[in-house]
């Protein structure tokens, strides 16, 4: 107990409120009727054939069928209408690999799902740290939404056929019986499929959660401002651009020392002396004239 209340005080609960956590918890949700909906389906369809010798006639040939449906190995015992032993005969069609994966996909969505959650709540900073977990987190989300495409594309083409294959007024046709015209052969009861068919739209709802987590998971990756031009990495100092060094304040004035003509001393003293004159201060000699008046 007080290792959970202390997993329990250091959750992150609010990440939940927020669409990265849930649409993980959606996803967690709709996965759980994705699989449960399909994994745990069985049905029964219900025929009668009415031979013209009433006492070979059967009004109740019940057949049940459940998943992964391997039909082909589904028979049921109709009659011959002419004595003796009854006929057996096998439905038509193998459907386990595409409900299988349907449902093994909705399984480890289930299972990531659960457990983004916790790394959502309980490590969050490192989910965070440099990126990894976000961009992790965006490639197996990006995987698990295209396999949600496949799956559930392959389990609606394969529950049509589950469909067809089922259907009383074919299966009829299989009855060697229900040839002859002087027999009366005719569906009782049809099979419900109605979980199936929310089972197909809990896989298409799923691929759309998956498709717009990807968006949410994108923003956590920081790809965007690295494709803008505007992320940073934070280990790693920027240089400073060059326009600085190269026009900018360490640059020497080209007019310094190059340029001939005066060039004033500004730490010459100058000021008047003692007869009146004014000094400037150079330590050059007057001039002399060669002709004295």
């Amino acid at each position: 107990m007080d290792v959970a209340n202390q997993l329990v005080a250091q959750g992150q609960f609010t990440v939940v409120k927020q669409p990265l956590g849930f649409i993980k918890v959606l996803q967690w949700i709709f996965a759980i009727f994705a699989f449960s909906t399909c994994g745990s389906y069985s049905g029964m369809f219900k025929m009668s054939v009415e031979c013209k010798n009433r006492s070979y006639s059967n009004l109740g040939i019940e057949v049940e069928f459940e998943y992964p449906f391997r039909l082909h190995q589904v028979y049921f015992d109709a009659p011959t209408c002419e004595g003796g032993k009854p006929d057996r005969q096998f439905l038509v069609g193998d459907y386990s690999s595409s409900a299988e994966f349907f449902v093994t996909i909705a399984v480890f969505s289930f299972l990531y799902s659960m457990a983004a959650l916790a790394a959502y709540c309980f490590v969050l900073e490192k989910y965070r740290e440099n990126n990894k977990g976000a961009r992790i987190d965006f490639v197996v989300t990006a995987v698990f939404a295209f396999m949600w495409l496949v799956s559930s594309c392959a389990w609606a083409k394969g529950l049509s056929d589950v469909k067809t294959a089922t259907d009383p007024e074919r299966v009829i046709t299989l009855i060697r019986a229900c040839d002859d015209r002087e027999n009366l052969c005719k569906e009782v009861y049809d099979p419900k499929v109605s979980g199936l068919n929310t089972s197909v739209a809990f896989g298409f709802i799923n691929l759309i959660l998956w498709l717009g987590n990807l968006w949410f998971v994108f923003k956590e990756t920081g790809w965007m401002a690295a494709f803008g031009g505007t992320y940073v990495p934070s280990q790693e100092k920027q240089p400073a651009p060059d326009s600085f060094a190269q026009g900018g304040y360490g640059q020497q004035d080209p007019y310094a020392g190059t340029q001939g003509g005066y060039q004033p001393e500004y730490g010459q003293q100058g000021g008047y002396n003692e007869d009146g004159g004014y000094n400037q201060g150079y330590d050059q000699q007057p001039t002399s004239y060669s002709n004295q008046m």
